[in-house]
């Protein structure tokens, strides 16, 4: 397997991910000026509470990019972390920092969504 393309794409993902975390926290650190009454302050909260949902998100998935660019340092790249087995090549084009093949990845979800409670 080809690692260097793979090291080139979750770099080039890192690095996008770490300029938008970065844009989010500047963001939420500017306040605008001026008089604003509560409609203001409201559309500014939910916009301030979507950039947070959207950093937290970028966070985890820079997350996962870190931790596949030790998987190629080490070797272990394209490697399922349950049972070693190879992770399909579809799944690692769409999705190079995926740690699991597709039927551990099917099997984690479906086991997190039974312990979702619903209403």
């Amino acid at each position: 397997m080809n690692t260097e393309s793979y090291r080139q794409k979750l770099l080039a993902e890192e690095h996008s991910l770490l300029a938008r975390i970065g844009r989010a926290e500047e963001s939420g650190r500017v306040a605008e000026p001026g008089a604003r009454d509560w409609a203001d302050e409201a559309s500014v909260d939910e916009q301030q509470g979507e950039q947070l949902t959207e950093a937290d998100t970028d966070s985890a998935l820079l997350t996962q990019v870190q931790d596949a660019l030790k998987r190629i340092d080490n070797g272990t790249f394209g490697k399922c972390l349950v049972d070693g087995g190879p992770i399909e090549e579809k799944r690692l084009e769409a999705e190079p920092w995926t740690p699991y093949c597709l039927k551990h990845q099917q099997s984690i979800e479906a086991s997190e969504s039974i312990r979702t409670p619903s209403l």
